[in-house]
């Protein structure tokens, strides 16, 4: 898989760890009633002591399609756009690129960033999760293209650029559920969407 290109040398979280998870219970009531019923019935939540950083949903299952033909992508059958999961915010927290994420509750859509210079270095693979807000995303099962999603994403963060959060299909042998320390400042919550077990950084910004 792609992502072994730079693997993400995972450093179990210790005793003394400064991140942890807990049970956030159902999804937001904010989300569509048709995204709820997507999404798994319990979420994590993410702490940093006994503060609360961000809680995510994931689907009960990818969407499978057509294999992409695009470079650098690990989650090769997920439509572009597909539905994720969902996130909630309640406090000061920031996405990949260390920009600001305003409270709220957001969906997560699928996206690859685009192969040009403006992206260089700043994943070993292509697939990152997308934020929209809750009210502008009504129906589980729709896949916006690039520019649409683009859009409502950049609306969610307020800023010409959107809300990412680094995102890969990780290979069975390498799977370790929970969440994990990445090097020195980012932590990764390997899960699984139904069958597939996936990565994402969710404490963290990139150099690149």
């Amino acid at each position: 898989m792609m992502h072994r290109l730079a693997p993400l040398f995972l450093i179990a979280a210790c005793a003394f760890g400064q991140y942890k998870t807990a049970p956030a219970g159902p999804p937001p009531s904010e989300l569509n009633a048709g995204i709820v019923a997507a999404l798994q019935k319990d979420g994590i939540k993410v702490l940093n002591g006994d503060k609360t950083v961000v809680e995510v949903w994931f689907r009960t299952s990818l969407p499978s399609g057509p294999k992409t033909t695009e470079d650098a992508v690990t989650l090769t059958t997920v439509p572009h756009g597909a539905l994720l999961g969902a996130m909630r915010v309640t406090g000061p927290y920031s996405d990949r690129r260390g920009n600001p994420v305003k409270p709220g509750v957001y969906t997560l859509r699928y996206s690859y960033y685009p192969p040009n210079g403006d992206h260089q270095g700043v994943a070993p693979q292509r697939d990152f999760a997308l934020i929209v807000r809750a009210a502008d995303d009504k129906d589980a099962n729709s896949t916006p293209d690039f520019k649409t999603l683009v859009d409502l994403s950049e609306k969610a963060a307020g800023r010409p650029h959107p809300g990412v959060f680094s995102i890969h299909r990780v290979d069975a042998g390498d799977y370790k559920e929970g969440l994990a320390q990445a090097g020195e400042n980012d932590w990764v919550l390997q899960q699984k969407i139904g069958d597939t077990p996936i990565a994402i950084i969710l404490v963290g910004k990139a150099e690149g």
